[in-house]
């Protein structure tokens, strides 16, 4: 039975919080260091009365500690001293509105709907809830950002690149005094430059060049970041994808559009054609 207090839309946490650091649970205190504590183990009734941050839920304590590792069934395991509120009921100080969820996955196995499972995965790790952690992990959306996290995974220096995207779209903001700023992007895959003259050449001058020749084709693009090269089967425009989903994750409006190559010379009829795209942040 859940039976909710005045709450704000404020109170309740965004989908984006799925992209900040794992909690470690806290471990339940006293109110107030004077208070004088009750003997250990402390007792509970079969039905615990709870209040979640001001939201108030009433279940079985074997609910509760349904699950051994969990840190609810520690905290009512009888060795930590719970507080209470004014009306009795078992105070846990920690955002309510999810809670409900976690009592129906503990009461029944039942999953929340799809737009409350980064929210719910969030609790589920605060309250370090194993089986459901491992359940939501096994749908969408956090499903699908398993295999891209896997992805990025053999991108070299991808959070480094955001950082430095974020900061100097901020620093050119600010000095030109504009709501908007343009950044030049590299995104290549393949290490190795070609020229549409050199095609059917490329494999073999790609394994059988010699070292000296290797440097001869080594170049940084004009450009303000620059993003690979990779070994993995997705293309371009999904790491373009990550880029751009990772940035408005974070609040960012950001615009991009592929501008042209490098085009650089480097030897021969070799010239870099690796493509530039105009990244826009807006604050």
């Amino acid at each position: 039975m859940v039976n909710k207090v005045s709450a704000t839309p404020d109170d309740a946490m965004s989908s984006s919080d799925a992209e900040d650091d794992f909690q470690e649970p806290a471990t339940p205190t006293a109110t107030q260091a004077g208070q004088a504590l009750p003997l250990l183990p402390q007792q509970f009734p079969e039905v615990v009365p709870l209040n979640v941050g001001g939201m108030f839920f009433t279940t079985r304590l074997s609910t509760l500690r349904r699950y051994e590792d969990t840190m609810l069934a520690a905290m009512f395991s009888g060795r930590h001293y719970i507080p209470t509120d004014a009306e009795g009921r078992y105070f846990i100080d920690r955002d309510g509105t999810y809670f409900g969820d976690i009592l129906n996955f503990l009461r029944s196995g039942d999953l929340p709907p799809r737009e409350r499972v980064r929210s719910v995965y969030k609790e589920a790790q605060y309250y370090s809830i194993g089986p459901l952690l491992d359940n939501l992990e096994d749908i969408q959306p956090l499903k699908g950002e398993k295999v891209r996290q896997a992805f990025l995974g053999l991108m070299p220096y991808y959070k480094d690149h955001l950082e430095r995207i974020i900061e100097i779209a901020k620093l050119r903001a600010m000095q030109r005094k504009a709501r908007f700023a343009k950044l030049k992007v590299c995104v290549f895959k393949e290490e190795m430059p070609i020229t549409p003259y050199e095609c059917p050449h490329f494999n073999s001058l790609r394994f059988e060049r010699s070292e000296s020749d290797t440097k001869l084709f080594e170049h940084h693009c004009e450009v303000d970041v620059s993003f690979g090269p990779w070994e993995a089967v997705a293309d371009v425009y999904d790491l373009l994808h990550c880029i751009v989903t990772d940035l408005s994750a974070r609040g960012i409006t950001v615009d991009h559009q592929c501008i042209g190559v490098c085009d650089k010379h480097l030897i021969n009829h070799y010239y870099c054609k690796r493509p530039i795209y105009e990244f826009k942040i807006t604050w």
